[in-house]
């Protein structure tokens, strides 16, 4: 079993539980002030195992199935199987972390902030298989075929407008931090990676 399998069912498991007790939510989800105040450090790492509902869980899931692999596969070829799947597996982490940051400064002293989904850390593996294949194609909805690229723009779009005007408890903006923190940490870990982006992004295949 690869390691973005095994994420996948550990974040399910722990959403599902979570759907079915509150108090387990409550206690997992991003929550500044608990973070900064009870020292509930962990919450910066459990909040990315937690959902809202099983739509966010499955959207989530279904990009990472999509690409977690191929990123899996380049840390296998570049350190090997065990070295490559311990480092990609705590790329993983570290990105939910880092993406979490920017609200934790925000919203230190805001004890109605909250937020919770696998978001940061999917957006940044999203991102890194972009920089690999950026034409590679995803079933969008399971139906329509889209270029990863493209998928990419529209889900920082998509994820801008909902961090101003979504009332929900999903990190919308950890989509962009964890973006932004996945091509960071794959160019130095990956160093080639770069390259291979500007020769692929030039073949275009239309």
């Amino acid at each position: 079993m690869n390691i973005t399998i095994l994420i996948i069912i550990v974040t399910c498991i722990v959403s599902y539980l979570c759907f079915e007790d509150r108090s387990l939510f409550n206690k997992l989800m991003h929550h500044p002030v608990s973070e900064v105040n009870r020292g509930e450090w962990y919450r910066l790492v459990s909040s990315g195992f937690v959902h809202a509902d099983f739509m966010h869980l499955g959207f989530n899931m279904y990009v990472l199935y999509g690409f977690g692999s191929t990123v899996e596969k380049l840390f296998l070829a570049q350190y090997g199987v065990i070295a490559g799947r311990f480092i990609y597996l705590l790329l993983y982490l570290v990105i939910i972390i880092v993406a979490d940051i920017p609200s934790l400064i925000k919203h230190k002293n805001n004890n109605y902030y909250s937020s919770i989904g696998a978001s940061g850390a999917v957006s940044g593996i999203l991102f890194i298989a972009i920089l690999f294949n950026p034409w590679g194609m995803l079933l969008f909805m399971f139906v329509l075929p889209i270029p990863a690229i493209i998928l990419g723009i529209l889900y920082l779009v998509y994820s801008s407008w909902a961090s101003k005007n979504a009332r929900d408890k999903i990190a919308h903006d950890a989509h962009f931090y964890g973006a932004i923190a996945g091509i960071v940490f794959a160019l130095v870990l990956l160093p080639n990676l770069l390259n291979i982006f500007i020769n692929r992004l030039l073949m275009v295949p239309f």
